[in-house]
Formats: structure tokens, sequence, C-alpha cells
């Protein structure tokens, strides 16, 4: 079960520079890179109520919904910047060095919320070895750019 996840995250992983690129190539007939980002996750939000629909997913009702903290909420501002950043470095940096260094982000900030077990995530200490795969994903990147 454990390998089938993790064959799910390197596919997830790797619909990231094929969204890029997608989003690159809308954002030349929109002609902004917002526009772009917005049109990409207006289409998202479209797939997922179809999903929602579909799989007849239930709805928090208003308790719930006023129960959630403020913060909460805020999750789809960090795919936006995201999405964003992919618009806009993409065709600056190419699909792999944009990949390596948001990849490089993404696990060195991982390894913080790991290890002070941050935002729902479960406490796993920053230990030298993993401090150690951090180092080795900058020198990939490095790397990537370079080469």
């Amino acid at each position: 079960m454990k390998s089938l996840l993790l064959l799910l995250a390197i596919a997830g992983g790797g619909c990231i520079p094929v969204q890029a690129g997608v989003n690159n190539l809308l954002r030349r007939f929109l002609g902004d890179p917002m526009q772009a980002a917005l049109v990409s996750f207006a289409v998202g939000t479209l797939g997922l109520w179809a999903y929602s629909l579909a799989t007849r997913q239930s709805w928090p009702g208003i308790s719930e919904i006023a129960a959630t903290p403020w913060w909460l909420w805020v999750g789809g501002l960090f795919g936006a910047v995201f999405v964003s950043c992919t618009i806009m470095l993409g065709p600056k940096l190419g699909a792999a060095t944009m990949t390596a260094f948001m990849l490089l982000g993404q696990l060195a900030v991982s390894v913080i919320l790991d290890h002070f077990a941050l935002v729902g995530f479960p406490e796993h200490p920053a230990s030298l070895l993993r401090l150690l795969g951090v180092a080795m994903l900058f020198g990939g990147a490095i790397l990537v750019r370079t080469f």
C-alpha cells in the first residue's frame, strides 16, 4: 500500500511541470499570468465541484463552517501563489530548473513543518540525514541549473 502511495506522490508531482507548461501557453493567449492562473483555478474548481457532485460528497453545515478558524481557509492562497510562480518562472527558468528549485523550497519547508509538528503534521525530527537530503536536493538543483 505504501508503494502505491509513493507512486501516486510521484504522479502528482509529475503533474506540476505539465501544469506549468499548459498554464504558460494559456498565458500567451490571455496575455497576463494572473489571468492564466485565475482560469487554471476556475477550471480546477469546476473539476472538483463535478467530482463532489458525482461522488455525492456531503457538504458541511453552517455551524461547522462558522467553527472553522479563519486561517484554515487560506490554503487556496498558497496554491494560487504556487501556480502564479510557475507561470511567471517557467518561461524564464525552464521546466527542470523551476521544478528543482520549487522542490527544494517544498522539501526545506516540509522538514521544518515536520520537525515542529506544524499545521497538522506529526512530529518527525530534522535529523542529520534528513538535512543531508535537503542539501543533496540543493546540490541537484544547482546541477540542473548549471548544466
